[in-house]
């Protein structure tokens, strides 16, 4: 009766105690996040489950207690660590080449004909950045165009207020951000969209973060360890054989897409996985502007060195 009782006892004492998991703060909603879950499905081994939960590097800066991993493009990382020295980049889970939609019957035949239109972006997120860099290659000024918000569509019809509809009925001449919306406002308008890309003056650099805590913890390390080469392996399934494994399909279901979307727009995402000697160039000057839009200064280049962290990518 008593060894029973202990047993009891034991068994409510193991229920209650919290479920310990590798926990990451990442967007659910964009094509970029999917080799997250798909690593976790199909090759994680950590000591402890690894979940995801909708967020962002702003969740480690905030509630460093309740995450070891966030992931974001490259502009929210920057953000947060202006404030928050304690973060780090630590692998690149893709880079996307971002393109400008435009609509050539408003006499948009090259990019600075954009001067004076009205260009859709998402306001202080990478896509304003990639607009910036590429209006600002052309001599044309931030003050020399209207930026106009409006929302993203994954999957065709899109709705009116959406950055496509806008496109298609006029009420924007052109857009940049993430995809599929751009791939969705170019078939919005048929043979007068007209595209613009350049992956030397923008891309979205999508990446994985920590913090200093997380990595100096030899238990969370170790499982941070874990996720990164499952990422490794995700990525090479991505990169090199996604239609034999089904990726196509995998990734419009986890985002709302349909597949053939997927992917025609499959060749703009690069799967990464590591960075090379020109990232802190890029990152410097990009911080730069960052500093100016938020009205800060800018981080220097030797904090932004510690910023990106190696040390995980150089233990597998």
């Amino acid at each position: 009766m008593c060894c029973s009782l202990r047993f009891v006892l034991v068994s409510i004492f193991t229920l209650l105690q919290p479920i310990i998991t590798l926990r990451i703060a990442t967007s659910l909603a964009w094509i970029e996040h999917t080799p997250q879950p798909y690593a976790i499905k199909n090759f994680y081994k950590g000591s402890t489950a690894a979940t995801l939960t909708s967020g962002g590097v702003a969740n480690l800066a905030s509630n460093p207690q309740d995450f070891e991993l966030a992931a974001n493009a490259e502009t929210q990382g920057l953000k947060q660590y202006a404030n928050h020295k304690n973060v780090r980049l630590i692998y690149i889970v893709c880079e996307v080449a971002y393109r400008i939609v435009a609509d050539k019957r408003k006499g948009i035949t090259k990019l600075a004909d954009l001067k004076g239109k009205k260009i859709g972006t998402f306001s202080g997120t990478s896509a304003s950045v990639f607009v910036h860099n590429m209006m600002a290659t052309v001599g044309v000024k931030d003050s020399e165009y209207t930026i106009k918000s409006g929302n993203v569509c994954m999957k065709a019809p899109c709705a009116s207020d959406t950055l496509p509809s806008q496109l298609k009925a006029g009420s924007i001449d052109a857009f940049g951000i993430w995809e599929p919306a751009v791939e969705l406002g170019a078939d919005a308008i048929g043979s007068n969209a007209i595209l613009f890309q350049n992956a030397s003056i923008y891309r979205e650099v999508y990446s994985l973060y920590s913090t200093t805590d997380a990595l100096n913890n030899p238990a969370k390390r170790k499982d941070i360890v874990e996720f990164v080469r499952a990422l490794n392996k995700t990525l090479d399934v991505f990169a090199n054989k996604p239609k034999e494994n089904g990726v196509y399909d995998y990734v419009a279901k986890e985002v709302g897409m349909d597949a053939p979307v997927v992917e025609s727009v499959w060749v703009d995402h690069k799967w990464s996985g590591t960075w090379g000697n020109d990232l802190i160039d890029f990152i410097v000057e990009e911080d730069k502007y960052l500093a100016g839009t938020d009205k800060r200064s800018a981080t220097s280049r030797k904090d932004l060195e510690k910023f990106l962290d190696r040390s995980i990518i150089d233990e597998l």
